[in-house]
């Protein structure tokens, strides 16, 4: 979802229950944080791409509610959809949120706690991996709410996008 001209596309791993039944990516809980961060980015959720690695919510059998991480091969599947959205919309940079869209991605599990706030290169493409929204909402730390922002902040600056002062002293 969002705008397929955009220099900035955000990736992450499946749709969960809310995104589910409203047909589009990070719409409950993760998704209004995520919105906050995109808004205090200078942008708005019209103006980057939400993609996920997974297209579909995955299958919780015998689960009444919740989530699960997508099997390798669910992923493998629908990787050839999410690289044909990058083709076509030719970000100049992906964010990674979390550890499972880092291994939708490359192919092989990273601890995200190890990758964080590093580039990468994703088929050319400059990728910045971080934390998913829904681990900043159970980890409420100040200290990791600053780390993604400064995620966020390298972001800006790979884009060559204004940064007040303001955005630079969030969290301090």
């Amino acid at each position: 979802v969002g705008d397929i001209h955009s220099p900035l596309m955000i990736v992450g791993e499946a749709p969960g229950a809310d995104e589910d039944v409203q047909g589009e990516p990070f719409v409950g809980p993760a998704g209004q944080l995520l919105t906050r961060i995109i808004k205090a980015m200078g942008f708005s959720r019209e103006t980057v791409y939400i993609a996920n690695v997974l297209k579909c919510r995955p299958d919780t059998p015998g689960q009444s509610y919740g989530n699960r991480k997508p099997t390798v091969d669910e992923m493998k599947t629908c990787l050839p959809y999410l690289l044909e959205q990058i083709n076509l919309i030719q970000p100049k940079v992906i964010v990674a949120l979390g550890a499972t869209a880092m291994e939708g991605l490359f192919g092989k599990p990273v601890p995200i706690s190890k990758i964080r706030g590093h580039w990468q290169t994703f088929n050319g493409t400059p990728a910045m991996p971080t934390y998913h929204p829904s681990y900043l909402l159970r980890n409420q730390a100040p200290t990791v709410k600053r780390e993604v922002w400064e995620d966020m902040l390298q972001v800006l600056e790979r884009l060559g996008a204004p940064i007040t002062e303001k955005q630079r002293n969030y969290f301090k």
